[in-house]
């Protein structure tokens, strides 16, 4: 059963929630202060944190930016309606999704849904894609540069991959938005653009003009296979 942490000060809403969770076949183990996040992760592991933005103790971006630097377990914030500069900088920070609150519970299970999914492991094989320094090997899910180790989230390592699967190729956002989000892209969602930025960064890639993840302008994203030799 898979265990989920729900980090939410409004405990009315953060009880309705877990309700609906556990009464869906999940288990879920509350915080409602966001000073107690990062201890609680160094003594447990839960498959998906749920985390607040406005909390006690410790803002839910603060907690979102100290738990990127050590976890990678999938992170779905629940951010205020048409905030967003809340959702943009939630995605920066490392965080795979959010949900618009007052979060509809059936949207809120279907999202938490879709992360666990795409955060299982992939099935073990022998696939290994090398471009130059670069390596990203899909069995252990480790990407090197120049034989250094770099560490991406689940969802960073899948999309690299599919950008890195079809080098060469032109990949419409649309495309990417759907196969990584799993719902059709609105013409609004950042969610792609922040965590190819965020793979742009890792990389070591020029974030004023990327030349190694290109963004074709109207069209879609551009992995350069010629563009990894250090």
């Amino acid at each position: 059963m898979p265990k989920i942490l729900l980090v939410e000060d409004d405990l009315g809403l953060q009880q309705l929630t877990k309700d609906y969770l556990e009464h869906n076949g999940l288990e879920v183990e509350v915080l409602d202060r966001g000073d107690e996040v990062f201890n609680y992760l160094e003594n447990n592991t839960p498959d998906l944190m749920i985390l607040d933005v406005m909390l006690p103790g410790k803002d839910g971006f603060s907690v979102c930016r100290q738990v990127r630097d050590k976890f990678t377990l999938p992170i779905l914030m629940l951010t205020a309606k048409g905030e967003d500069f809340d959702q943009v900088l939630g995605l920066e920070l490392g965080a795979d999704d959010y949900v618009i609150k007052p979060a509809e519970p059936r949207v809120l299970l279907a999202r938490i849904n879709a992360l666990l999914r795409r955060g299982q492991p992939m099935v073990k094989s022998s696939e290994e894609l090398q471009f130059g320094d670069l390596v990203i090997d899909k069995t252990s899910r480790i990407v090197k540069l120049s034989d250094s180790e770099i560490v991406l989230t689940s969802h960073e390592f899948e999309l690299l991959w599919l950008l890195a699967s079809n080098a060469g190729e032109v990949l419409s956002r649309e495309h990417v938005h759907q196969h990584m989000i799993g719902r059709q892209y609105d013409g609004l969602d950042r969610t792609v653009d922040v965590r190819v930025s965020r793979i742009r960064k890792k990389l070591g890639d020029n974030s004023d003009k990327p030349y190694r993840i290109k963004t074709v302008w109207g069209q879609g994203y551009l992995f350069v296979s010629d563009a990894w030799d250090l």
